[in-house]
């Protein structure tokens, strides 16, 4: 039998001001090298491990419509050790870890972001 849609995740989109920047911001805070290129002038797909793929984009970009929930969360294994990592970092931290669990921060472009442990 086959389904027109997966139960399954594909890409979460994140809007960002300046392509460039935010490129450069994502890479420094995964530790990715800062590889391949941006896409139609708009578009830079973060080369993540698993089947979720993260892409930014400065076309969908409206600092009026942005969130103060995270819209996803990425994985961690030590949620302290995250913490630190990130505000070594530089990282704008909204919340401390909270319930041993989570955290939230900002991107530069004030997007909510959650790490979570697993």
């Amino acid at each position: 039998m086959s389904r027109n849609i997966m139960n399954r995740i594909g890409t979460v989109f994140i809007p960002v001001s300046n392509i460039e920047k935010a490129k450069a911001w994502y890479c420094k805070l995964l530790d990715l090298p800062e590889t391949g290129e941006i896409l139609y002038g708009h578009l830079y797909c973060l080369p993540m491990e698993g089947d979720t793929g993260l892409v930014l984009d400065s076309k969908i970009y409206d600092p009026e419509s942005r969130r103060n929930t995270p819209l996803f969360h990425f994985n961690c294994d030590d949620i302290e050790l995250a913490y630190q990592h990130l505000q070594e970092k530089g990282v704008e931290l909204l919340t401390g870890v909270e319930n041993g669990h989570w955290f939230n921060f900002t991107d530069p472009d004030g997007n909510v972001l959650m790490v979570c442990r697993c």
